[in-house]
């Protein structure tokens, strides 16, 4: 009726779906530009130890305390984290994230001694997890499956210039120009980031936005605690969390103490700093190229390669300068740039894990992730003082790896076995659940026709050829003529059957 009001859930419809929409590389740039001020606040503190050290009068243990806090913050928070991500969405979500980084950066410059500058780099971790997990929870919003990968690797190389930048002028231009005055260095970074977050204002105020934002929040929730154990149920999601600590454990691990590695190999402080920059460069080459060929079918053979690349570095940066040595740093590159971007893409399309809980997801896989890179650098330093040398932490490292392409292997079981009836996943105790799932195990030869139609229909999932449907039609009129189903109606039904996330 014309005069009628619309209700309040009344969206028009809109010419294309948000992984159609030219819109999508926009909100693709908006979400690079705050990783970026994600890595240049996390690297603006190193080049700045010394002066802060020497003004505040703090031990190296203090300082290095104070590096640490937000870390610390960061595993504890990320999972509520990803919660409230899931309750507010990711538009806004993003936003008090990135003022939430401003912040910090301006708390340290105002931080009067060591509890104050504590606290505020402690506050990063509070706004640095919801960056994480929020960039790949949108991107699976905007981008369909086969672009995915393409839209993660660009925005993971945000952190990485944003770290560059940092590094190349804190000291080179801004101290000097600012006449060594390390606060206000600080201010100047914190102003850009508080800029930064009005440009995010600005890209994610699109009618687009707002329309693919209202169509997230109209979907059904559910308590999130039910959510957080569902998702621990998943043993895929499981899996990816394990992997997830040891990628960052290598990561971290190996990316804190490479330049002290090189030196213990001969190397002066000048030459350590320019080769421990190689596998920079390469990982944000990487970063561009890989996740984007990750493809749904591709993507456990390549985190196997990352995999073993990690793992041959750990052998070949031992060596002194020469060609092994920029071999061992550039596989070095390729995998620290691309192994957690195909987990989180990964973990982020897990059967069973509906959109509204990837963020809670998110949280988790970041919290985890975290757990190991804190316990990587303190593994590595521990080790290196025990021993006096790098040759038992790189060791340690490859088990790691070794460690990691296990789990690869269980994940590639339970892939196979979601497809594959005769292998079911752990928490399917007995055949019989596939063939009654009322059953105690051996009812199932009491149902069997209603078990082998389940079956050939598992088998019709597959792409369709010549002979398929006839035999499914056949067996579903022995077991009582049940209307015929086709597509993801016949999968979800097979489903609903069987005990698989």
């Amino acid at each position: 009726m014309t005069g009628a009001a619309e209700p309040r859930h009344f969206r028009p419809p809109h010419r294309s779906k948000p992984g159609e929409d030219p819109y999508r590389w926009a909100m693709l740039g908006g979400v690079w530009l705050l990783y970026f001020c994600f890595g240049l606040i996390v690297a603006a503190m190193a080049p700045l130890v010394q002066p802060i050290t020497e003004d505040l009068g703090l031990s190296h243990a203090a300082m290095g305390g104070v590096l640490g806090a937000w870390p610390l913050v960061y595993i504890a928070s990320a999972i509520p984290c990803g919660a409230l991500l899931d309750r507010v969405g990711s538009r806004r979500a993003l936003f008090l994230a990135v003022l939430i980084i401003a912040l910090s950066g301006a708390l340290r410059g105002l931080a009067p001694g060591h509890l104050g500058l504590f606290l505020a780099v402690a506050a990063f971790g509070l706004g640095g997890p919801l960056i994480s997990v929020g960039a790949p929870k949108l991107i699976t919003q905007w981008f369909e499956t086969r672009e995915r990968g393409l839209a993660m690797g660009i925005y993971i190389t945000g952190p990485a210039l944003g770290g560059i930048l940092a590094l190349s002028v804190t000291n080179g231009v801004l101290m000097p120009l600012f006449d060594q005055d390390w606060r206000a260095v600080l201010f100047v970074y914190a102003a850009f980031v508080g800029a930064c977050s009005l440009v995010w204002l600005a890209i994610s105020a699109h009618p687009s936005a707002r329309a693919v934002e209202r169509q997230i929040a109209a979907e059904p929730r559910r308590p999130q605690l039910q959510v957080f154990a569902e998702l621990l149920r998943l043993p895929v999601v499981r899996t990816v969390l394990l992997m997830a600590i040891g990628i960052f454990f290598f990561n971290h691990g190996v990316n804190n103490w490479l330049p002290e590695i090189l030196r213990s190999g001969g190397m002066s402080a000048a030459a350590a700093g320019y080769w421990a920059s190689m596998p920079t460069a390469v990982g944000i080459a990487g970063a561009l190229v890989i996740p984007r060929l990750a493809l749904p079918e591709r993507r456990i053979p390549i985190l196997l390669g990352l995999f073993l690349c990690a793992g041959a570095a750990t052998l070949l940066i031992q060596n002194p300068a020469g060609p092994l040595l920029a071999g061992g740093l550039m596989v070095q590159g390729i995998a620290r740039g691309s192994m957690m971007t195909i987990a989180v893409l990964m973990l982020m399309e897990t059967r069973g894990l509906a959109a509204q809980s990837r963020g809670l997801a998110g949280g988790l896989f970041f919290s985890a992730a975290e757990i190991g890179g804190v316990l990587g650098p303190l593994s590595v330093g521990a080790l290196s003082d025990a021993t006096g040398g790098f040759a038992a932490p790189l060791t340690l490292m490859t088990g790691v790896c070794l460690v990691l392409i296990l789990l690869l292997a269980r994940l590639r079981r339970l892939e196979r076995s979601q497809l594959d009836p005769m292998h079911p996943p752990p928490g399917t105790k007995h055949l019989g659940r596939f063939f009654c799932p009322c059953g105690d195990g051996l009812d199932f030869l009491a149902d069997f026709p209603r078990g082998l139609t389940k079956l050939i229909a598992l088998l019709q999932v597959q792409p369709k050829r010549r002979g398929r449907a006839e035999p499914l039609a056949k067996a579903q009129r022995r077991i009582g003529g049940d209307a015929p189903l086709s597509g993801n109606d016949l999968r979800d039904a097979v489903f609903r059957h069987m005990d698989l996330p």
